[in-house]
């Protein structure tokens, strides 16, 4: 009896471990970027909900960072785009999308306020056609691979 039970019990380990595991994978899967560096009073948000970053923190598509008056955040995304979020900044991931296999992806940031630096990663220098920011007046098309926006 006490071997079947073990038998059992192991099963049920094993059983939610592989749960736990593809739970792990599936909210990876979902990350489009991850905050390396956080100054000050920085938020994520997407809706009505929001939370306050913090260094390893991941970042999904439509998230909103905001950042405070002497704030600011990194992030850098899957295919090694990094992008600097200055001060008094509302940054929107629009669209984040990076197949790591093809190399083929697009990136849309809204910058609705503030500064954002952006050193494009694969997709501005294979790609430079499917990288976008967007202001409330503009599309900044990418043609380098280093570049700054700000919006008063």
């Amino acid at each position: 009896m006490k071997e079947r039970e073990l038998e059992i019990r192991t099963k049920i380990a094993v059983f939610c471990a592989l749960a736990l595991m593809t739970a792990l994978t599936s909210a990876q899967d979902q990350r489009v970027g991850t905050l390396k560096s956080v100054t000050g009073t920085v938020h994520i948000g997407q809706a009505e909900t929001s939370r306050s970053a913090a260094i390893g923190g991941g970042l999904q598509q439509a998230d909103r960072l905001m950042t405070g008056r002497d704030a600011s955040a990194t992030l850098m995304l899957k295919d090694g785009t990094v992008v600097s979020v200055g001060p008094n900044s509302t940054l929107e991931l629009a669209k984040v999308q990076f197949d790591t296999t093809t190399q083929q992806g697009h990136l849309i940031l809204d910058l609705l306020q503030g500064s954002v630096r952006v050193i494009t990663g694969w997709l501005g220098k294979l790609h430079p056609g499917q990288v976008k920011v967007t202001t409330p007046t503009s599309v900044v098309g990418v043609r380098g691979t280093d570049f700054i926006v700000e919006v008063p």
